[in-house]
This record gives structure tokens, sequence and C-alpha cells, in this order.
């Protein structure tokens, strides 16, 4: 057996999700399988360099986990020609400057979403990451959620016929952060930092819907704050000036209608926190996180509306579970896999830096459609 080595440099590790996502569930998690299997006797051995401004904090986790390497000085980190790909999972305000400083110093790239603060700047990576050669790729997570890749699995089957609508509804109660504290990082709910939920979930619906079901063609949003004073994470009180809550329409390529909901400041009344409900022709389903359910047209029930009469029959429990029949790693973990098998094979990846931009142009274009009230077209993008 023969270990190759790539160093990836990980910036942005004392954050949640690039900590328990990407380094724990993702990295460490293809270490302890003992590397990245690429057939003919060659595995593939990711050995993270962790970089951040806390030293203490990446060194708390490089110990806690038995790695040895930490940087806080992101331009000698990029200047070390043994580091192979630089990952980034920062606060978006950060991303941008970093990634170009990557694409410079020539290092391949795989990053979170948002890509850029805006659609110029998304854009620009893109452009200078093909001309510099390199290759990149960014998270868009969602699609290997075991619910969606059972939703997928029923969309390339023909289970729906035509496809006619997709109802989403995502989100939870994050607490204000006094008397309980909250959930999310209080950056995400001022605007000044790069936060918002049209910012945070729109590039996702972009992708979920692109890869699905078809190009989003046109959008209309509403956006609201709808709690706008929280406390930090010092406790301090302070006015949320970025969106919580957002309400897309969105009409995709080949007729089917989008209809999303998003929000910070809804109580779970559903089965999972994301649930995707598609209706077509032939059949409809309901795919969350990890469950997905459908309902064939000969098995539709046919009720009356009668509201002088209450309900006999328990519509949910007309619906049948679709079965796993694979399985199913962490999503975050299995793009993973695919992102460092085309750096050490080449095999196709298309989830590169031009997909990041078009989610970036959806949040951009959704805010801008709420604030002109109006629905506006989703150009097709191009470098």
């Amino acid at each position: 057996m023969t270990r190759r080595t790539v160093r990836i440099a990980m910036n942005g590790v004392t954050g949640r999700m690039g900590y328990r996502q990407h380094l724990v569930r993702s990295i460490l998690a293809i270490r302890e399988q003992g590397g990245l299997a690429l057939g003919g006797g060659e595995v593939l051995w990711p050995e993270p360099v962790l970089v951040g401004r806390r030293e203490h904090a990446l060194r708390e986790i490089a110990e806690r986990h038995g790695l040895t390497e930490v940087a806080t000085d992101l331009d000698a980190v990029l200047a070390d020609d043994s580091i192979d790909i630089y990952f980034d999972a920062q606060v978006t305000s950060a991303r941008e400057e970093a990634l170009k400083k990557a694409v410079a110093a020539g290092k391949h790239i795989y990053t979170e979403k948002p890509t850029a603060t805006d659609l110029a700047g998304a854009l620009d990576l893109a452009r200078l990451a093909t001309s510099a050669g390199i290759k990149h790729g960014v998270v868009q997570d969602k699609l290997f959620l075991p619910g969606l890749l059972k939703l997928k699995r029923l969309i390339d089957g023909g289970f729906f016929g035509e496809i006619l609508s997709v109802r989403g509804e995502f989100g939870y109660w994050v607490f204000e952060g006094d008397w309980q504290e909250a959930q999310r990082p209080s950056w995400n709910y001022r605007s000044e930092d790069g936060g918002g939920i049209v910012v945070d979930m729109f590039p996702h619906w972009e992708y979920v819907l692109h890869e699905l079901f078809g190009r989003v063609t046109t959008v209309s949003a509403h956006v609201s704050t709808h709690v706008p004073r929280r406390w930090d994470e010092q406790g301090k009180p302070y006015d949320a000036t970025a969106d919580d809550s957002a309400y897309g329409v969105f009409q995709l390529d080949g007729g089917a209608v989008a209809q999303i909901n998003s929000s910070w400041s809804v109580r779970v009344n559903r089965d999972e926190l994301v649930e995707f409900q598609v209706d077509g022709t032939h059949g409809s389903a309901v795919a969350g996180l990890r469950n997905c359910r459908v309902q064939h047209r000969s098995a539709t029930p046919k009720p009356v509306w009668n509201p002088d009469l209450p309900v006999t029959e328990s519509f949910r429990d007309q619906w049948q579970q679709v079965p796993d029949n694979a399985e199913f790693d962490n999503g975050f973990k299995a793009q993973w896999e695919l992102f460092l098998r085309h750096i050490a094979l080449d095999e196709p990846y298309r989830w590169d830096l031009l997909a990041g931009a078009r989610g970036v142009q959806l949040a951009e274009l959704g805010l801008r459609s709420h604030a002109e009230g109006r629905r506006l077209d989703v150009p097709e993008l191009s470098l």
C-alpha cells in the first residue's frame, strides 16, 4: 500500500461548521478510515494545517485530535510550497480576500459558501482560479443528504412524471441570546458583518434546485427581520440589521415552480429541520435531511372539503417511506472525498467557483427583488 500525502491549510476550524463538519467529520474521519483509497494500492492521506487568528484555540483543537501544525500567519502558510489545498470556512466577509491570496499562491481551493459578498467578487474569483489553472470546489453539502439522495433516485427513476412544483420549509427558532444562549453566532444577524438568511441560504437553494429540478430563471422574494434585537456572545444587546426570514418563489427552467420559506424565527412543526415537498403528475414526495416519503397517484386519496365534519383519516399515514437501499456517509465527508479524488486523479468535479457564483447571484437578486418589490430574471452565468 502506497501512501500519498496531501497537505490542506484549513482556515476557520475554530468555528462550528469548520470544526465539526469539515475537520472532525470529514478530514479526520478520512484519516480514521485509513485514508482515501485511490485504487492500484494507493491511498491519499490528508494532513491538515490548522489556520486562524487565535493560536490558543488552534492549539487546543490540535492537541485534542493529535495534530501538530497550527498557524496564524496566512501569508506564510500560502507561501509554503508543501501546502497543496487551501480550505476556507471563515466568516463570509473575510473569505474573498483569502481565496484570492490562495489563487495567487497557486493553491487548489475548496471553500464554504457564499464565496464572496457580491456577484462581481464571486465571478472574479472564478475567473482568476480558472486562469491560474488550479482546481477549485465549493461546498454544496445538501446534495449529499440521504433524504435528497433518495429524492434524486426518484427523479432519475421517473417516479414523478412531470414535476409541477417544489415546496421547501427550512428553519428553527434561534434564541435571542438573553434568557437562553443563541445557537448561531451573532454576526449572522448583522448585515455589516456579512450576515443574513438570504446570503446564507439562497446559495443552498440555488444548487439544490439547479441540480435536482432545473436552473432558476426568475426570483421573487420577501425578506424580514422578525426579531430586531438580540444579545451577543458576551451578553450585550445589539440591533439585528440582517434579515432572519425570507420567503422566495423561484421559476425553474422547464416550467416547475419552487416556493421556499427560510427562517430563524420559526418553531418547528415538521419531522426535520428542512423538508421539500415535490408534486408531480404521477406522484409526490416529501424529503428531509434523512427521510423521504412518497405517494403514488394510484394510492392518492380523494378528500372532499367539508368544514362541518371532522377528518376521519390520517393523511400522513397514507405516505410510504422510501428505503435506504444504500449506506449514506456524512455529506460533507462525501463531497470532500470527491474533491480530493479530483485533485489526486483529475476525476470530473462540477461544483466549482462558477457554481458558487450562481448561489451568490441568487442571493443578490433575492435581496434586490425584495427592495424593488418585483420579480427578477436570473441570467445564466459564464466566465
